[in-house]
């Protein structure tokens, strides 16, 4: 059976797209989401487009132009099923353990697996960006194995140093810039996540796929 989306107002010049307002996370459907963004943001008469969790929010230039707005996202959401959205793919390289991450030998631990044993895992998935949230340039990764999901810190850290990668229940993700932060933390990488002077300030968009590979400096 055909999802019926949900559209309505978000402010004056806001629309939200909300295909599954109960279902839980879907893979298909939100690469149906990002193929939609995609043809949105050459429109002149769209001021952003917002990919969320199985979801989508876009904001106009003027309030009168969110009835043709409506329609054709009506009309995109008909027509994605008959294209295929084309991810990027993106590898982060990552120091894992020593100084970069200290919580390496805990989720080892917790787990029951050798460090190299966890590293090799967390780096044999494909993680799909889903959306950018929490800080700028902060994307929620889907994809970490089973093996690997571990609670997160009872008492958060104050300070995380950017590029830290870490382990927050069933996610992955990477702090792009130094921050309170509860997440085991197990590597870090010199990627720049977010950099607020360039034209296209984040280094992951949502429909990212992201592979981790661990530099030279890991300990082996």
């Amino acid at each position: 059976m055909a999802l019926d989306p949900i559209i309505y107002p978000l402010g004056e010049r806001g629309l939200v797209l909300d295909p599954t307002p109960s279902s839980p996370i879907n893979v298909g459907l939100q690469r149906k989401l990002c193929w939609i963004a995609e043809q949105l943001r050459s429109s002149k008469t769209i001021l952003d487009v917002v990919p969320g969790m199985n979801n989508l929010t876009l904001f106009v230039t003027q309030p009168d132009q969110l009835k043709v707005i409506q329609q054709q996202l009506e009309t995109l959401w008909r027509n994605a099923k008959q294209h295929q959205f084309h991810a990027r793919e993106i590898t982060i390289p990552v120091t894992y353990g020593g100084q970069f991450g200290p919580d390496l030998d805990n989720v080892a631990k917790y787990h029951q697996l050798t460090t190299n044993e966890v590293i090799a895992l967390h780096c044999q998935a494909q993680y799909q960006v889903y959306f950018i949230g929490f800080q700028p340039g902060f994307a929620y990764l889907e994809g970490l194995v089973a093996e690997l999901h571990t609670p997160r810190h009872s008492q958060p850290r104050l300070e995380v140093a950017a590029g830290s990668v870490g382990i927050g229940g069933e996610q992955t993700g990477i702090y792009p810039s130094q921050s309170p932060g509860g997440w085991q933390i197990i590597g870090r990488t010199d990627s720049q996540l977010f950099n607020h002077t360039s034209a296209a300030p984040c280094l992951l968009q949502p429909g990212d796929i992201v592979t981790f590979e661990p530099t030279r400096d890991t300990p082996s």
